[in-house]
């Protein structure tokens, strides 16, 4: 009792030290299990996220065949892409805009990133180990290599993720150690890059792979001393008793076919001779550069072709090639050899060059890069070991520059003397056989190769700082470290010129006799300049002064070399020309055509430094008379954005646009059509005019009425473009997207883009078993890992349901009904601009006239592009 008592007395005077206590042991429970709580889910997440692609993959081809197998695997299980934001003149970071989170996760941030370092670009020697890059075609196939996953982000030359161990398929003849290395091991495709690589690493941790230390034959003791200067010109041919000949060697990739022609005319004479090497991957441009070949005997195409990638030792490898078969010749006599791409062009004519180059025959022609050797080396990765294989730079570690070796470099474009040339590709003294194993295995190697070897060597003061060409530079926006995904390093890129540029090859006081670059689906009245400024003005009335055109595909080419959803789009702009064709003539039924196979060439049109539209070219059969002939079709794009003018800090917008294939360099996306489908990864642009700071919401609706993503924008008082990628899960529902940009919530702009039904996967007719998935849009309908339908009410979109529910239906379709619907679709984005036929003379249709006489026709007269017979002055232009 007196316990009980006493107890009563304690528990009232210290209640409320009990009641503190209680309190603070309630509070520390609720932290532990909200900690534990906030554990599960991210491990959760984790887990999750390990089993999704990577957005940053690149390869378009790759990823749809992983998506399809993890659906087939797991019931169309979601997948999150990685992205990031990448603006011109934008500061802030930009976010997503909160919306309902699901399953308790946290409200996406994308940052801007900072300031990328950027590594100064060059060209690498050639790799004897990696023979698979090599094809000789008289007496090979023309197999394609695949395309190696890309590298790392991170800092310029990082392989973030280092070290890794390499897979088991092989095992190194050494303890490989390093994590660039182990890295490379890692990420390389094929068996045989890995066995490459392996050797190349054990070597030289052996130290086998590398000279150690090289002679130095240059009594100027290297670059040390000024190189000479050449600033003098004197362009009178007249005076030279025995003018020099020139071997011009063009390595040229891609499909511009025409803006080749124009260079071959601009810089063609009988005296001099051309060799082309096309890169393996490109046998459209092969077939026609043996044609050219054909009609002229001092035009020749290398019997031997390899995939030349930028940064790597194959393109190195191509120049020594073509010097040794240069020399190899007998009956081409040359004296200098110069080196050009397809989107070079002379700034001078042929007699200024001649001119030049025989007042200073024993020069060679070179351009360093400028700066203090110990940084040119550091920037160009010249201390780092690398390695080409599976079309890639693989970054395996560091190395040291042999001793006594004077290291230099700048440019990789050149023109050399023939005795130099015979030095580089005869001599078998210790400095040429040692430099020939060193850039072997390093970056960029033709950017340093030629100056390293004649800055050493016993020809040293014939070296002239200039390669007399001029090229646009704008490394704001040319160092982008774009070409991560084929080179472990960071590099830069010249900007094409347009015809502000222009002044710049004015303003030079050295002799320059080439510029670059220029591409005429970027700007071809460059072009036009130069070539009027050489050459002077073509005839009053010649046709096509304005247009280009640039071939998409051909039937040589293979169905297999188009993807699904070009096909798919090709297709329907035939079928819907046909049916617009058969509507505009109803009384006759010689006016009714149906489609056989697939297309038979397809060509991008441009007129006047813009977009025109698709040719496709098909063959059809006249319902009536089942005669058969090939008709030409134009499909144009039409408009699909609006502007308001109700807002005036947003009259800075100009325009808006969504597309794939942005390129931040030249500001255009090399979709030119914007074919889109549903495994593809569109992004937003804006364009701005300077004005006040302001912040903009985008947001994407896809066509259920779902909103796929909200986020902010800020845009500085300089911006010019905003761009933004948002990680939508795919694939995406197909059919006409929104995306507008709203203040507060009000509409400033909108435009439209259609995601394409596919009417084909591999090629073959979509079956409903099997790829109905790629039509059902997203997993859950959630393109994000939140949604965002609480913005509907607020942007006033219309019921879902049954927008959603007729998704759901035409998800299904196949066969006739899915090609109905794919021609609504894309019928609400394009039109029928014209067609023409192929015969000579009028066919059964009296609407198709003759396709040479169709100004807009890929088979229209195209004089500026077309090379003719060689005139009396030895020339073709």
């Amino acid at each position: 009792m007196v316990a009980s008592v006493r107890v009563q007395k304690l528990l009232r005077r210290y209640k409320l030290a009990i009641a503190a206590a209680l309190t603070i042991l309630l509070i520390q429970g609720l932290v532990v299990w909200s900690l534990r709580s906030l554990e599960e889910g991210e491990a959760e997440r984790k887990t999750r996220r390990s089993k999704l692609p990577d957005h940053n993959s690149q390869d378009p081809k790759r990823e749809a065949v992983a998506w399809e197998r993890q659906n087939a695997l797991s019931g169309r299980s979601g997948a999150r892409w990685n992205s990031r934001l990448e603006r011109t003149g934008a500061t802030a970071a930009s976010a997503l805009r909160r919306g309902t989170k699901r399953r308790g996760k946290h409200t996406i941030r994308v940052k801007v990133p900072q300031g990328q370092g950027v590594a100064a670009d060059g060209v690498p020697p050639h790799d004897p180990s990696s023979s698979r890059n090599f094809t000789d075609t008289r007496g090979g196939g023309e197999g394609a290599a695949r395309l190696p996953p890309p590298a790392m982000p991170g800092e310029p030359g990082s392989v973030e993720g280092a070290p890794q161990a390499p897979s088991s398929d092989f095992v190194p003849k050494c303890n490989i150690m390093g994590k660039d290395a182990l890295s490379a091991l890692h990420r390389a495709g094929s068996r045989q890059c890995r066995q490459e690589i392996g050797n190349i690493v054990c070597q030289h941790q052996a130290g086998q792979l590398m000279p150690m230390a090289l002679p130095q034959f240059c009594p100027l003791h290297g670059f040390s001393s000024p190189v000479q200067t050449a600033d003098e010109l004197d362009n009178d041919l007249s005076k030279v008793e025995n003018p020099v000949r020139v071997a011009f060697v063009l390595v040229v990739h891609g499909r511009a076919i025409r803006q080749l022609k124009r260079l071959i005319k601009a810089i063609y004479h009988q005296d001099h001779f051309y060799y082309i090497h096309v890169d393996k991957r490109s046998n459209y441009l092969h077939r026609e550069v043996q044609k050219i070949a054909q009609q002229y005997p001092n035009v020749r195409a290398t019997p031997w072709r390899m995939v030349t990638i930028w940064g790597g030792a194959s393109l190195l490898k191509a120049y020594l090639r073509s010097m040794q078969d240069l020399l190899s010749m007998q009956d081409w006599n040359w004296d200098f050899f110069i080196n050009l791409s397809a989107t070079d062009f002379p700034t001078r004519t042929n007699d200024e060059l001649v001119a030049f180059l025989s007042q200073h025959r024993d020069q060679n022609f070179l351009k360093s890069h400028g700066r203090e050797n110990a940084r040119f080396i550091k920037k160009q990765g010249l201390d780092r070991l690398f390695h080409e294989c599976d079309n890639h730079m693989w970054r395996l570690g560091e190395r040291t520059i042999p001793e006594g070796l004077e290291v230099s470099g700048g440019s990789d474009w050149f023109s050399l003397t023939r005795r130099f040339v015979e030095y580089v590709i005869n001599s078998q003294d210790e400095l040429v056989v040692g430099l020939k194993q060193f850039y072997t295995y390093a970056l960029l190697p033709a950017e340093s190769f030629f100056h390293t070897v004649l800055g050493n060597s016993h020809m040293c003061d014939s070296l002239v700082d200039n390669n007399l060409r001029v090229t646009n530079w704008n490394r704001k926006l040319g160092c982008k470290c774009q070409y991560k995904h084929i080179v472990d390093w960071c590099g830069c890129s010249p900007n094409d010129f347009k015809p502000q540029d222009l002044i710049r090859i004015q303003q030079l006081t050295r002799p320059t006799f080439f510029a670059r670059k220029f591409e005429s689906t970027v700007n071809q009245e460059a072009i036009d300049i130069l070539d009027t400024h050489l050459y002077g003005h073509y005839a009053p009335g010649t046709v096509a002064i304005k247009a280009y055109w640039e071939s998409l595909f051909e039937r040589a080419d293979g169905v297999g070399s188009l993807s699904d959803v070009a096909l798919t789009a090709y297709s329907s702009f035939f079928r819907l020309g046909l049916r617009s064709l058969e509507s505009s003539q109803t009384s006759l039924e010689t006016c009714r055509y149906e489609p056989i196979g697939y297309p038979v060439s397809v060509h991008l049109y441009f007129y006047d430094e813009r977009f025109q539209g698709y040719l496709v070219r098909q063959e059809v059969q006249n319902v009536g008379s089942r005669v058969r002939e090939t008709v030409e079709l134009w499909a144009v794009p039409q408009a699909t954005m609006l502007l308001e003018n109700n807002f005036r800090e947003f009259e800075r917008l100009k325009n808006l646009e969504v597309g794939t294939e942005w390129d931040p360099k030249e500001r255009i996306f090399r979709n030119f059509g914007g074919v889109i489908g549903p495994l593809d990864e569109p992004v937003a642009v804006q364009k701005w005019v300077r004005g006040p700071n302001l912040t903009a919401t985008i947001v994407w609706i896809d066509p259920a009425q779902t909103v796929a993503a909200s986020y902010d924008i800020s845009v500085d008082v300089d911006a010019e473009y905003t761009q933004y990628k948002p990680p939508l899960q795919r694939p995406l529902r197909p059919g006409s997207w929104t995306v507008r940009v709203l203040r507060l919530w009000e509409r400033v702009a909108e435009a439209r883009f259609l995601v394409m039904p596919l009417a084909f996967k591999g090629r073959e007719p979509l079956r409903q078993e099997e790829d109905s998935w790629l039509h059902a849009g997203p997993p859950g309908n959630l393109y994000l890992e939140q949604g965002f339908q609480q913005l509907r009410s607020v942007l006033k979109l219309p019921p879902q349901e049954p927008a959603l529910q007729e998704a759901q239906q035409r998800a299904q379709l196949v066969g006739k009904p899915l090609e109905a619907w794919v021609d609504r679709t894309v019928g609400a984005f394009w039109v029928t601009g014209d067609l023409c036929s192929t015969l000579p003379s009028p066919g059964p249709c009296p609407s198709l006239g003759p396709c040479t006489k169709s100004t807009w026709s890929s088979l229209a007269p195209d004089p500026k592009s077309e090379l003719g017979p060689v005139k009396g002055d030895g020339r073709i232009r």
